[in-house]
């Protein structure tokens, strides 16, 4: 498993070990997120409440509560903001259905003193910290690593995620950018999968019988299997089908690699960065003068891990990184010591 580092707008004091500028023990930050249908958000939200509670207990902050939004949707997610600010918590972390829609009740917490920190599904309000992983480079990168497999190019299925999430936008713009640059390759279909194996299984299902031979699918992660099924039940050879990094995919992977030598790529953002998230919003509440955007590494998976990072990953989850207020404060501080 490799942590792929990509270029941060981090200074080299971003978190530097200097002593509390602020008690933060009587603090109260909340988590907002706007989707919990699919393994990853489960594994994202574990993540969180596993780091949040031994932060509690050790007296870093008061409170940390989770709260999460119906089916991504933006008005109940401005509306649960807006909750968290007339309850006075002194942090909201958010997950967010939208880059835009949002702005304003962000922008009320803001003006309310309370600190902003989006990560994944990021917030383009100036007021609000971003913590993420640069998408559209994960995306290119699945037509560079299929240009190395396909050097002759090939049909690409395309499946999407949320349609208007700014994860969509990035990782969509991502994989055409790929294929610009490598014209051998052209999106022959586009579905929307919702990062989920029964949504993508029946969107593939839906366009293949009307689709020419596909070379190759790409991905946003949580589709890999549902697409490996959806051609498998349609009698259609398996094509290169990037994966996301879920257990579902890294075993059926290992399965298709141990039977005929198999071969793809699994990337996406490591669930754990929720509590990366935490950190950020408890060092701003901390006093710590920290950038607005933090991009951080997206977790790869080569062929000759598979069998060890799933067995480290749980049935039912997804590979993952968590952070300790320690390995947040090391890692970032690597990240600026690299630049």
């Amino acid at each position: 498993m490799k942590l792929k580092t990509i270029a941060a707008p981090i200074v080299a004091a971003l978190l530097a070990a200097t002593p509390a500028l602020a008690d933060t023990s009587g603090k109260r930050i909340a988590l907002s997120n706007n989707y919990a249908g699919n393994t990853w958000r489960q594994a994202m939200l574990k993540s969180w409440e596993t780091v949040t509670k031994v932060a509690v207990a050790q007296g870093k902050v008061r409170e940390v509560s989770a709260f999460t939004t119906a089916e991504n949707q933006v008005t109940e997610q401005a509306a649960q903001i807006q909750n968290l600010i007339l309850q006075g918590y002194d942090a909201i972390v958010l997950d967010a259905a939208s880059p835009t829609a949002l702005n304003g009740s962000i922008k009320a917490a803001c003006d309310a003193g309370i600190v902003v920190v989006s990560f994944d599904g990021i917030v383009t309000e100036p007021c609000a910290y971003r913590v993420q992983v640069d998408y559209k480079e994960l995306g290119a990168r699945q037509v560079e690593y299929l240009a190395t497999r396909l050097p002759k190019g090939g049909n690409l299925l395309e499946i999407r995620g949320i349609a208007g999430s700014s994860i969509d936008d990035d990782l969509h713009t991502g994989i055409m950018r790929g294929v610009e640059k490598h014209p051998q390759f052209k999106i022959v279909a586009s579905v929307y999968g919702d990062w989920t194996q029964t949504v993508a299984q029946k969107a593939v299902a839906g366009v293949l019988p009307s689709l020419p031979a596909i070379d190759a699918v790409v991905t946003q992660g949580g589709d890999g299997t549902g697409a490996a099924e959806a051609f498998r039940v349609a009698g259609r050879p398996t094509p290169i089908i990037i994966l996301g990094n879920r257990y579902d995919e890294l075993a059926w992977w290992k399965k298709q690699r141990e039977t005929n030598g198999y071969t793809t790529f699994s990337g996406t953002i490591a669930p754990g960065i929720s509590t990366l998230a935490f950190w950020v919003a408890q060092q701003v509440l901390d006093g710590k003068q920290l950038p607005k955007d933090v991009t951080v590494p997206y977790l790869t998976v080569a062929q000759e891990d598979i069998d060890t990072v799933l067995a480290r990953t749980p049935v039912g989850g997804v590979a993952n990184v968590e952070y300790t207020q320690a390995d947040a404060e090391k890692i970032l501080r690597d990240l600026a010591d690299a630049k």
